[in-house]
């Protein structure tokens, strides 16, 4: 039975997903800055729980440890707020740590099992609004780090082993705490493509862009 660890996923999108990939029958591994929190959400979808700040890089190890091998990595988490780039309280520098070295450090840590068993798949959640050809909009830091997300999606795809798929999402406008109550879309919905990307089967892509199930422009 693969494994996943899905960050973030003890709520919203991610909490979608984790339940997604459990119907799915993956064995799944919720990643929860609060562990209490994910412990609670996996006892009720069936899945397990460890504790991983990704502002913390240097406990990534032992919460790995915990999940055991990871098959399938789902680089889920994010953070958005509306301060000015230039301001004196932007988000620049916590923006590009949980959502870019963060991702970055946990695909170098898990693709070394990856590698070795012949397959992987990493789903990186990303955005329209890291997107050059949709205006990389947002605000803060959001679009920079999603378009940086991309980057690292398309460029990681030339380097991964063989059997292993990374591709990017944007799950759209969703209902969660930080799409708000007005969004056009349920968790569920917004979760869709990356269950799909999360089980392509061998002969699907790699190094792309995805909304929807159909491939969108960088």
């Amino acid at each position: 039975m693969a494994r996943a660890l899905v960050t973030g996923g003890n709520r919203g999108i991610g909490r979608a997903i984790a339940e997604g990939l459990v119907a799915k029958g993956l064995e799944v591994v919720i990643g929860a800055r609060d562990k209490a929190a994910g412990e609670a959400v996996a006892a009720e979808i069936g899945a397990r729980a460890v504790g991983l700040d990704l502002m913390a890089t240097e406990g990534f190890a032992a919460a790995l440890e915990a999940a055991g091998p990871v098959d399938v990595l789902v680089n889920n988490a994010g953070i958005l707020n509306s301060v000015s780039l230039l301001g004196p309280d932007s988000d620049f520098d916590a923006a590009m740590q949980v959502m870019v070295h963060a991702p970055y450090a946990l695909i170098r840590a898990v693709h070394t099992h990856m590698a070795a068993e012949g397959y992987g798949r990493i789903v990186n959640m990303s955005s329209g609004w890291g997107a050059f050809s949709e205006g990389l909009g947002g605000p803060g830091a959001y679009g920079v780090a999603k378009a940086s997300l991309n980057a690292l999606t398309k460029a990681m795809a030339r380097d991964v082993a063989r059997g292993v798929k990374i591709n990017a999402m944007c799950p759209g406008w969703v209902r969660t705490r930080m799409g708000s109550a007005g969004a056009n879309l349920s968790p569920e919905e917004g979760a869709d493509t990356a269950i799909w990307l999360a089980t392509l089967p061998e002969d699907g892509p790699s190094g792309k862009f995805f909304r929807r199930r159909a491939e969108i422009a960088w």
